[in-house]
Formats: structure tokens, sequence, C-alpha cells
């Protein structure tokens, strides 16, 4: 268990390292008034990378673990999680559970909205 966590937290430390890089060249190229754009790259980088670990994964490292833990939930859940929330919807669509696909996927936006509303509201701003 501890050295799972270890592979995690390693990965995802790197992964947030990286996400904060690609902010930075981010605003570094794009206007002031698109300040998403580094968050907008960096979720569709997390998605093609794990995309890309996924599937080299299980094509060619069946006992693969430790790799699963430092480089998909570690590394891309440190980068994005989003690249997460993506992959999770392929399986509900490859498994064709498409009421659990949009409904996790509504909810998800609905009320990920909605909290960050009430957060904001809670402190008073």
């Amino acid at each position: 268990m501890w050295k799972d966590i270890l592979w995690v937290g390693l990965g995802g430390g790197v992964g947030s390292v990286f996400r904060y890089l690609t902010s930075r060249l981010a605003a570094r190229y794009a206007p002031a008034d698109y300040l998403f754009v580094g968050t907008f790259a960096a979720n569709l980088i997390g998605c093609f990378l794990i995309g890309l670990l996924s599937g080299w994964l299980l094509s060619r490292q069946a006992d693969s673990q430790p790799f699963r833990l430092l480089l998909i939930v570690g590394f891309c859940g440190g980068y994005t999680t989003f690249s997460s929330f993506a992959i999770e919807n392929l399986r509900l669509i490859q498994s064709e559970q498409w009421g659990l696909f949009f409904g996790y996927t509504l909810a998800s936006v609905a009320l990920g909205l909605l909290a960050v509303w009430a957060g904001i509201k809670t402190v008073g701003n």
C-alpha cells in the first residue's frame, strides 16, 4: 500500500509541475483575456497522454501496476483530473452504458459549476 502511495505521489508531483509549466507557456502566447487557454491545453494534452499511456500499458505491460500508478493515476491525475474524467466516460461509452455516461457527464459539469459557485458564495464574494 505505501509503495502504491509513493508511486502516485511521485507521479502526481511531477504532473503538477508540468501543469504549471503548461499554464505558464500558454500565458506567454495567449492574450490576457484568454486565461483559460492553459487549462484547455493541459486538459487536451492530459487526455491524449492518458489514452496513449493506457493503450500502451494495456497492450505491452500485462502486469503494470507500478507504471499505471506512476503515469496514469499519478502523472495524468496531477497534470489534469479532466483526463481521468474523459477516460472514465470513454469506458462507459465502450460498455454502452449510455444512461451512466450522460448522467455522469451532465452531473459532473453542472454540479461542478454549482460547487464552485457555492464555494465562492460561502466566503462572501
